[in-house]
């Protein structure tokens, strides 16, 4: 264990792409450059909210306690010998080309390396970059409080993601305007100490070949593969089309998670989709309450809902075309490419069906289990069920169809009347479940065990994160803290915390930050 100003540095991405000629903050382009030079601004009166325990162990750190670092985890100190710097990338954002983009608002402190794994620390609300556009670098605490109890939550659930390590208080009032809708006000500016093993995103490759910057696109997508997918071996147009094809493995995978636990992005621009497969950048994400495939937690995304739950694996597959689009000067094969997205399609339809069977208990290999999970999930989507609820309440089903009708309305958001009209779909579905589970083998038990290990009993509903926010708005944190211990088992029972199991109360249906949030943060 070491203190976080001595830990050791392993500055390999910014030794292998050029720096920023300039080492000023202003905002500007930057062309044949990966990154610059930035200064953290200096925190006015920082102070330390909340630390995780389990990334202060990844990292071998235990001065948590000490005012170096809090000065640290909040830009006012640096980590010996390093070299703070923000990221050049560019990205699609709903669907248009934006040009460059880059780290607006994130400094990375320091690249470093432990048991054989590389991490950089991220600094997320510090100021301004080269790449802040209009902004102003910073961040209020209601959105540092979603993103630093999300990233954590995603972890526990098993979802691949970038993680916290703190979260403080600047000091310092920023202006917002949450519903962009011209009543700007002041909130408590906040910082989150993000960790991932990088950050690195689509966007980064994006803007090289926009710009046709062959060389740096080259050494990017070298660097990438000799960090972080070494098994691929030495540098080819054979390997970028492996790395390329792990990619699309590694999203794949993360968005079929997604799917699993109900979690929303809200944003999933190519500037937001990591190379690495892991979620990044908490904005206007949400869980289904009821199970809507339409829904977007983005007041943005509203009108087109392009992000909508029911989208994420198109926009999943439309954001991978991009980068492919942005490595084919490297492969120079675009039937090879065309080919490992057209496998996207198929892969993810199959592993789909078998993901949801695991939510259902199922198994065996049966040709009408997908017309089954149809069902299910229209019958889900008509009746307005709480989608975490119903699956993790699915399990109890011991055949007796009365019962769990009554399980299954307690869990729906219609009244009582409405309801009624949907009894006989239900009906019909939980006699054809019956009869379906007769046909395999685990005993109930073994069931029970399985089907609890894929469908949590908590996550974090917006309404629960907006609870930690209105508290800690008044400088208590009781809910944050309870709710990040609550979400480090999120598949354990954990009766002490029965209250949190839950639909979303009535209060919270049109409440801002509760059911639709906005990308002011």
């Amino acid at each position: 264990m070491r203190k976080l100003k001595e830990i050791d540095l392993n500055n390999s991405f910014i030794e292998t792409l050029p720096a920023d000629q300039s080492s000023a903050n202003t905002v500007r382009q930057v062309f044949e450059a990966g990154y610059s030079f930035v200064k953290p601004e200096t925190p006015e009166l920082p102070k330390l909210i909340h630390v995780s325990d389990d990334m202060l162990n990844e990292l071998e750190i235990n001065d948590q306690d000490s005012e170096e670092f809090l000065n640290i985890v909040t830009g006012k100190d640096l980590i010996n010998n390093s070299k703070p710097f923000a990221m050049c990338y560019g990205g699609h954002q709903f669907g248009h080309w934006a040009g460059q983009l880059g780290d607006g608002r994130a400094i990375n402190l320091a690249e470093v390396k432990l048991k054989n794994q590389r991490w950089t620390l991220q600094l997320k609300g510090a100021g301004r970059t080269p790449y802040s556009r209009t902004a102003d670098g910073l961040a209020v605490l209601r959105s540092s409080i979603r993103e630093y109890l999300c990233s954590e939550a995603m972890y526990h659930l098993g979802v691949s993601t970038t993680r916290a390590l703190s979260i403080a208080l600047s000091g310092k009032a920023v202006l917002r305007d949450v519903l962009y809708d011209g009543n700007p006000a002041y909130e408590k500016g906040a910082i989150v100490c993000r960790v991932a093993n990088s950050f690195i995103r689509f966007g980064n490759f994006e803007i090289f070949a926009a710009r046709k910057d062959l060389v740096n696109l080259k050494r990017l997508t070298d660097y990438t593969i000799t960090a972080f997918y070494p098994e691929l071996g030495k540098p080819s147009k054979q390997t970028y089309l492996k790395f390329f094809e792990s990619v699309v493995q590694k999203t794949k995978d993360m968005i079929l998670h997604w799917q699993r636990v109900g979690y929303v992005h809200g944003v999933m621009n190519t500037d937001n989709m990591s190379i690495l497969g892991q979620t990044i950048d908490y904005g206007p994400y949400g869980w289904l309450e009821d199970y809507d495939p339409g829904w977007t937690p983005n007041t943005t995304d509203s009108q087109h809902k392009r992000y909508r739950f029911g989208n994420q694996p198109s926009v999943g597959l439309w954001n991978l075309t991009q980068l492919a689009n942005a490595l084919f000067p490297l492969i120079k094969d675009a039937d090879a490419l065309t080919q490992i997205l057209s496998n996207f399609k198929i892969d993810f339809k199959q592993n789909y069906i078998k993901m949801m069977k695991s939510k259902i208990g199922l198994n065996l290999e049966n040709e009408q289990d997908e017309a089954l999970i149809g069902r299910l999930t229209e019958n889900l989507r008509q009746s307005e069920v709480d989608m975490t609820i119903f699956f993790r309440t699915l399990s109890r089903f011991n055949g007796d169809i009365d019962i769990y009708l009554d399980v299954i309305k307690q869990a729906s958001y219609l009244d009582s009347v409405d309801f009624e009209s949907k009894v006989d779909i239900w009906t019909d579905w939980l006699t054809r479940y019956r009869i379906r589970l007769t046909q395999e083998t685990d005993e109930p038990n073994e069931r029970v065990s399985k089907m609890n290990l894929v469908n949590p009993k908590y996550v974090l509903r917006n309404y629960m994160a907006q609870l930690a926010i209105d508290e800690a708005k008044t400088g208590k944190y009781t809910i944050l803290n309870e709710l990040f211990i609550l979400l480090k088992k999120p598949y354990a029972e954990q009766s002490e915390f029965e209250k949190w199991f839950n639909k979303r109360p009535e209060w919270a249906k049109e409440r801002v930050g509760c059911s639709m949030l906005s990308c002011s943060s």
